[in-house]
């Protein structure tokens, strides 16, 4: 007879979870479409809303600069050793060959006397060859004019010994004796002409060589000399000399920098930008300052193309006449117009652009939220972005920052 057996608990366990899963996975399916997305909640009073409109788009980046001399001389050591004096402070005004402190070097001195012996050698050696050639080129000409004194003397004692011998005044003897010497003469003149030639080609070959030595040399002997003026260091300009703290007995290397002199020829505006607008500026863009109340126009005569902390440098320089009491470092801020003024689609710059870069903003919808959405921007300033696509004229967008929002689709503002 068949009976019938009781069911296990953990079997009616099981299928009362499996029941329990498959209405939660239900209800998570029906409730999908009506909370797609991430979404995060916010207080309304803790964010920046802007309106896009149509208006005039100003193109220009802020401007923050210092005041500094428009040129600088730096003064370096040329030579170096012991400072022996000290002949003027940080601050002064300097006139240019102005003295401004001494050395002393032994070691310098010993080296320019040895050196200044040697030169003086080589200079004497080329002056004797100088003027050897020159007594060589006189010994050669003396000597042709012998043979041809010679000559023409013996021409005319042959003559007279002819017509004595002739009439039998004279001996034979006598009258060869004359016409061998002469004859003599006559033979050696082509010799001695040949030879003065060539010496004379030689000497006038040499001559440029021995006057370039010598001129060498002289330079040499002047730059050696001058290493000991240099341990006199004097103004190269006149202006104010800065940054010069030496005291005495204090020893300064080769090379080293002692000092800087501000001429007197005006100063310039140099002024930190952000990278973003590298590609945007040119040499001769307008600026504007305002300094002692009053606006002043400069332009851009620099552009540094070296990105330093996410900025790079230009320098700008005044039109016309300069601000009267500028001080080195004194901080300026102004206007760097980028473009001219047009009509545009625009929005009020925020923090918000740091996160996304412009490539997606919170529109607010009627319901109190924000909903994530892609947009194209055009020119930045420093006060507004040019809208290209994306947002319509009177959509309020969320322009305050963005951090931590990077992945949210959809913002709900409370009270």
């Amino acid at each position: 007879m068949d009976r019938q057996l009781p069911q296990p608990r953990f079997r009616r366990s099981v299928l009362i979870a499996a029941g329990v899963a498959v209405v939660l996975l239900a209800f998570i399916l029906i409730a999908q479409p009506f909370n797609s997305g991430r979404s995060v909640r916010m207080r309304a009073v803790a964010v920046s809303v802007a309106t896009v409109e149509r208006a005039v788009f100003r193109d220009f980046v802020p401007l923050r600069g210092r005041i500094v001399p428009r040129d600088i001389v730096y003064l370096d050591a040329q030579e170096g050793g012991r400072v022996e004096r000290v002949l003027v402070e940080a601050g002064d005004v300097v006139t240019a060959g102005q003295p401004l402190l001494e050395f002393g070097n032994t070691e310098l001195q010993l080296e320019v006397i040895d050196r200044e012996t040697r030169l003086i050698e080589q200079i004497n050696n080329l002056r004797g060859t100088q003027t050897a050639l020159e007594q060589n080129r006189v010994a050669n000409e003396q000597h042709l004019a012998e043979i041809d004194y010679n000559t023409v003397r013996l021409t005319r004692l042959a003559q007279r010994r002819t017509s004595l011998a002739d009439r039998g005044a004279t001996s034979a003897e006598e009258k060869e004796k004359v016409s061998d010497e002469l004859a003599y003469y006559r033979q050696l003149r082509p010799l001695i002409a040949d030879t003065t030639q060539k010496q004379e080609a030689m000497r006038l070959q040499r001559l440029p060589e021995i006057r370039d030595g010598l001129e060498k040399l002289q330079q040499d002997l002047a730059i050696t000399r001058g290493k000991l003026d240099n341990l006199i260091v004097r103004a190269p300009v006149a202006g104010r000399l800065t940054e010069m703290d030496l005291k005495v007995g204090q020893n300064c290397e080769r090379g080293r920098r002692l000092a800087e002199i501000t001429p007197d020829a005006g100063f310039k505006l140099a002024a930190d930008v952000d990278e973003f607008y590298l590609g945007r500026l040119r040499i001769g863009q307008a600026a504007s300052v305002r300094i002692n109340d009053t606006d002043w126009t400069l332009h851009i005569t620099r552009v540094y193309p070296q990105v330093k902390n996410g900025t790079f440098l230009v320098d700008l320089a005044f039109d016309g006449e300069q601000p009267a009491g500028l001080l080195p470092g004194q901080a300026v801020q102004g206007r760097l117009a980028l473009g001219s003024d047009s009509q545009a689609l625009v929005l009020a710059a925020g923090a918000f652009l740091e996160r996304s870069g412009g490539d997606w903003v919170f529109v607010l919808t009627d319901d109190d939220t924000a909903q994530r959405r892609r947009v194209r921007i055009g020119r930045r300033s420093a006060e507004q972005v040019e809208i290209l696509g994306g947002l319509t004229a009177g959509d309020r967008v969320i322009v305050s920052d963005y951090s931590g929002l990077e992945r949210i689709d959809r913002i709900e503002l409370t009270k």
